[in-house]
């Protein structure tokens, strides 16, 4: 499959009324009404704030994949992507012929759509839905499991965000996008359906490594049988994580959203057209482990105490916060020691001059503002 056609393919159905990090409900409906007359649409459950979830059903294959997002409001990149692999199914894209006549999709573009009203990670009574796996104590963790149920997949594709602090490996690499094959039990298993989880996932890492080489990365595999895709994975279903991570200077996750779209097709096709056993699941295992080694900036060699001429590092991280219906990015001040072990996204050389809060007070862990002085001038810590 070549990079230029999917490139292609994602140019000519990227979903341009759907951008940057807050994705609701409200932003799909018009969409939902659009793909009525293509696909089968259906109001599936209500969240515990009565907001609708939906599902969407396309395909005329025997092969079932059920394919989930938002099951943490604030991961919306993995649903962008979603829309725009639906605009291509309805313009009936080639490429997408024989995922169309192999395949059967049930989507769930947006699982909590309390939380992503409020752009949280948890639902409205403050619970994580991929923690209720096995209480099944809230509506949205129901719907998905009745759709699982229901629907009875061959394969899951679990789908979020991952955050900016994760590098592929101990190396100065982001991990753009991330896979996962859960584990099923305590022992870490390598069973025949997560061999097969593998052998998918090792099919979308060849590819991705052309567009971004040592980028991608395995999400930690720890047991935890409350998350669903431990879970589904036990039940002996064929499960991927997917985790949308950082690209360099994307904070609005728009580059990283065409590799995921890229992802979506390189899997869905693998599974289209082959009879998948496990048996090429072996170069999983050289995929690096996501360390998190990153902070969004380092400012280097700074002096924080001008008595003491103390100098050191300090690590920011932002803080998403939702503002007027827009997410902005606090920057916070999170470590402020020798960060010699992690790695910036951006790096700034104080090369020993003093760094200070905008009100020439010394520089302190938990320190949130736009700015502060270097050298007494005012630096600007916002993201481009």
């Amino acid at each position: 499959m070549l990079i230029e056609h999917l490139k292609s393919l994602y140019n000519n159905n990227k979903e341009t009324t759907l951008f940057g990090r807050y994705i609701t409900t409200d932003h799909l409906l018009p969409l939902l009404e659009k793909f009525k007359t293509h696909f089968k649409i259906s109001q599936i459950a209500s969240s515990v704030n009565k907001a609708p979830i939906y599902s969407i059903q396309l395909g005329q294959g025997e092969k079932k994949v059920l394919l989930w997002s938002q099951m943490h409001g604030n991961e919306s990149t993995t649903t962008k992507a979603l829309f725009d692999l639906l605009n291509g199914f309805a313009n009936k894209s080639g490429l997408l012929s024989s995922i169309f006549q192999n395949c059967t999709l049930l989507i769930i573009p947006i699982l909590n759509p309390d939380g992503a009203k409020a752009y949280t990670r948890f639902n409205a009574n403050e619970i994580d839905l991929n923690r209720d796996a096995q209480d099944l104590s809230q509506p949205e963790s129901l719907a998905l499991r009745n759709a699982f149920e229901s629907f009875k997949p061959d394969f899951c594709f679990n789908l979020h965000g991952q955050r900016t602090i994760f590098g592929a490996g101990s190396t100065n690499k982001s991990a753009t996008v991330s896979f996962l094959a859960p584990s099923q039990d305590e022992d870490l298993t390598v069973t025949v359906n997560r061999k097969i989880a593998m052998e998918i996932i090792c099919s979308m890492n060849d590819f991705l490594q052309y567009q971004i080489p040592n980028q991608v990365g395995i999400y930690d595999d720890a047991f935890n049988i409350n998350c669903v895709g431990d879970t589904f994975q036990h039940f002996g279903i064929p499960t991927i994580l997917f985790e949308a991570g950082h690209y360099d200077n994307d904070y609005q996750r728009e580059i990283t959203r065409e590799f995921i779209f890229q992802s979506y097709i390189v899997a869905l096709s693998y599974i289209a057209n082959n009879n998948i056993d496990g048996s090429l699941h072996a170069a999983y295992f050289d995929i690096p482990l996501n360390q998190k080694n990153f902070y969004d900036i380092i400012i280097k060699k700074a002096c924080i105490d001008t008595s003491k001429k103390q100098i050191s590092d300090i690590g920011i991280l932002y803080k998403e916060e939702l503002i007027d219906g827009k997410i902005e990015f606090i920057p916070r001040i999170e470590k402020i020691s020798n960060l010699q072990d992690f790695y910036g996204h951006k790096l700034i050389d104080a090369n020993m001059a003093t760094v200070e809060t905008v009100n020439s007070k010394p520089i302190f862990e938990g320190y949130e503002n736009d700015f502060v002085l270097l050298n007494h001038e005012y630096l600007s810590l916002k993201p481009k």
